[in-house]
């Protein structure tokens, strides 16, 4: 058996290791588009709600500021998970809201994010 011989199919071989690789790659960047993308759609959740809520409790805006809140958040597709008026801070309200992760890393639990909204000081 000649070298050349040993050497048919390493072509084959070769091109399918390529091809695994750029599909791992590809399942990579599709995940972490996923979750950019569940974690800038919590942001803007929250801080879109936490905006409307602050208004609320500070009487420019009719309604409960949670409430207001929790309407705010799944305008822009995303869950309140948490409102709190702090005692301390006139008018501020904290908002928590979470977003689901889409595409191969879903698996990672949904992104959250937090947002601080009150009058100006």
């Amino acid at each position: 058996m000649t070298r050349k011989d040993r050497e048919r199919g390493s072509g084959t071989v070769l091109a399918l290791g390529i091809i695994a690789l750029l599909l791992v790659l590809l399942t990579v960047v599709a995940g972490l588009i996923g979750v950019v993308t569940a974690n800038q759609k919590a942001a803007r959740a929250a801080d879109l709600a936490a905006l409307a809520a602050a208004d609320a409790a500070r009487g420019l805006r009719p309604g409960n500021p949670c409430e207001l809140a929790a309407e705010v958040a799944r305008a822009n597709r995303a869950q309140l998970v948490n409102c709190n008026q702090p005692a301390n801070l006139e008018g501020t309200v904290d908002v928590r809201t979470s977003s689901e992760i889409t595409g191969p890393f879903f698996f990672l639990g949904p992104a959250e994010s937090l947002s601080r909204a009150g009058p100006p000081r």
